[in-house]
């Protein structure tokens, strides 16, 4: 058994434990109550696992400028202005700034909800499908799959996933888990700082059989692309149609998925849930195994406190906060 083979069905094992977990800790929380916070199986997992994992993200930092839908305007940021006058703190239309209220609040002009990395609901295409308001908190934490397509595109930018690479992934790892979430890695990510070629065709997709397969005989939770189409047949988009009609969810626009192993990771999603919403402005989280070489732990960045900036943070051109030089 190679080393690959046993790191994967060891975190198989970890992701049946966490699934175990789950379903016994409502039945220990009596117990628990009784002796004292012991025996709490998720916060077990959490120490003895999950606190020494590597996190990588796989989301893109948006500003103005970035990569989005033909036919769509860009989004714009700065500072909130007062809507009323508070004597002695702001003017009426004034903005906020460190400088004279020591705060900043920043202001959003959103046209859309589909920017940068997203969840992208069926509420997109169909008209009786699921908004972002009605996505389940169940899909927080999954099983996350990396299916590498790279090279191919690398040979051909307009390469479109088939069942065949997924096959292959599954000859290696075995059968895609259900409800697991399978992320189609492209390197099209790479391509952010260039909108222009990001968005224009040829650019890589998922064909309509492979997203069958993955839905229908997997039966995953969702799927993932790097670029911000689900496949490259415009103005049909025949695989996001069929998908979303089919009510069923994808993620866009992710990133570093060259740095996520291809078995044995979970997934953490987050998105910002506008009633009614069409799109997600999402957040994708890798949680890889300890040993992997990739990411970053809690030790190394525990999140409180939150590192500082040696120079204070000023808006750009573009309203968006930055360290000055």
């Amino acid at each position: 058994m190679t080393a690959r083979v046993q790191r994967s069905a060891a975190w198989r094992i970890v992701v049946s434990f966490l699934g175990s977990a789950l379903c016994v800790g409502v039945g220990q929380s009596a117990r628990s109550q009784v002796q004292g916070g012991k025996g709490m199986p998720l916060w077990n997992f959490y120490h003895s696992t999950l606190s020494h994992a590597k996190y990588i993200d796989l989301t893109h930092a948006i500003a103005p400028g970035g990569p989005i839908g033909e036919g769509f305007v860009d989004f714009k940021v700065g500072p909130t202005l007062a809507g009323v006058a508070i004597p002695g703190v702001i003017n009426l239309g004034e903005p906020f700034s460190y400088e004279k209220q020591g705060a900043a609040i920043t202001a959003y002009d959103l046209p859309m909800d589909h920017i940068g990395t997203q969840f992208g609901p069926p509420a997109h295409l169909n008209e009786h499908g699921a908004t972002i308001s009605d996505i389940p908190p169940t899909v927080a934490l999954r099983p996350l799959v990396v299916i590498n397509v790279a090279p191919q595109v690398a040979a051909d930018p307009g390469y479109q996933a088939t069942v065949a690479d997924i096959k292959r992934w599954e000859h290696r790892h075995g059968p895609i888990p259900n409800g697991s979430v399978v992320m189609i890695r492209s390197d099209w990510s790479k391509h952010w700082s260039e909108p222009k070629r990001f968005t224009t065709a040829p650019f890589p997709g998922v064909s309509l059989a492979a997203l069958k397969y993955l839905y229908l005989d997997r039966h995953v939770l969702m799927h993932g692309h790097e670029p911000l189409d689900t496949d490259n047949t415009a103005p049909e988009f025949v695989g996001e149609k069929w998908l979303l009609e089919h009510n069923f969810a994808q993620a866009e626009g992710v990133a570093n998925l060259d740095l996520v192993p291809e078995s044995g990771a979970l997934i953490s999603i987050g998105f910002a849930r506008f009633e009614g919403g069409t799109g997600g402005f999402a957040r994708y989280i890798a949680i890889a195994p300890a040993s992997w070489h990739y990411g970053v732990t809690i030790d190394q960045q525990p999140g409180a406190p939150l590192p500082t900036h040696e120079h204070p943070l000023r808006r750009g051109a573009d309203g968006v906060l930055r360290e000055s030089p």
